[in-house]
């Protein structure tokens, strides 16, 4: 398989940590956001995932089928059924959408609002300040951070998953979102449950593998 990767992105974060954690191999192909206005909007690459964003994984099927896959909690899901274990998702449905509601609440309501493009259209077209736009990054972050603390308070067993005490695709979305939070200057003091699970999960060596500065494009 192949990922379409910038060690940067959150998204292809999120599908590290699962390929880490399922322990499958992989090869990483840098697609770099910035560089010569962005490799994700080149032609080749828009041949291979139209919506233009990364990740993207090239599964290598050899019948003719589908190769591309777009969306990082699609992919994370296809890789948890083609690969059931360890599993990322409970067996007990109300579980399993109790999850998955925390990881869509990471990457449906947070994530999307500070995205790159989104920061830059801020910046570029509406003519934003530098300090309007972290201001909008910490309001986002802020709103999306108190719903999570509040779910993981309810959720998390020991304090060290977000949900019960296994690792669950919510909590793959979890480290990239705080990784980033911090990178941008984001007080995270007043979310200790969210902080105490990021600092467990650090300790796993597949979360250490998928960290950003470890990766060959970094």
């Amino acid at each position: 398989m192949k990922l379409y990767s910038y060690f940067r992105s959150s998204a292809a974060y999120r599908v590290r940590l699962a390929l880490a954690v399922k322990g499958m191999a992989y090869e990483t192909v840098p697609v770099h956001l910035l560089r010569q206005g962005g490799e994700h909007r080149t032609a080749g690459y828009l041949a291979s995932n139209p919506q233009g964003l990364v990740p993207a994984l090239d599964v290598g099927r050899s019948d003719g089928g589908e190769r591309v896959l777009a969306q990082s909690l699609a992919i994370i899901e296809y890789l948890d059924e083609i690969q059931p274990s360890p599993p990322l998702l409970p067996r007990d449905p109300l579980a399993r959408a109790q999850v998955r509601a925390m990881a869509l609440g990471v990457a449906c309501d947070i994530h999307p609002l500070n995205n790159l493009r989104v920061l830059d259209y801020l910046r570029g077209p509406l003519g934003q300040t530098d300090a309007a736009v972290q201001s909008w990054y910490e309001h986002w972050i802020a709103a999306g951070f108190r719903g999570l603390e509040a779910l993981a308070k309810r959720h998390s067993a020991t304090g060290r998953r977000l949900y019960g005490d296994e690792l669950t695709i919510a909590d793959l979305c979890l480290v990239p979102q705080m990784y980033n939070a911090r990178r941008l200057h984001c007080d995270v003091t007043p979310y200790p449950t969210l902080v105490a699970i990021d600092a467990c999960l650090a300790e796993l060596p597949q979360f250490a593998a998928a960290r950003p500065e470890r990766q060959p494009d970094a």
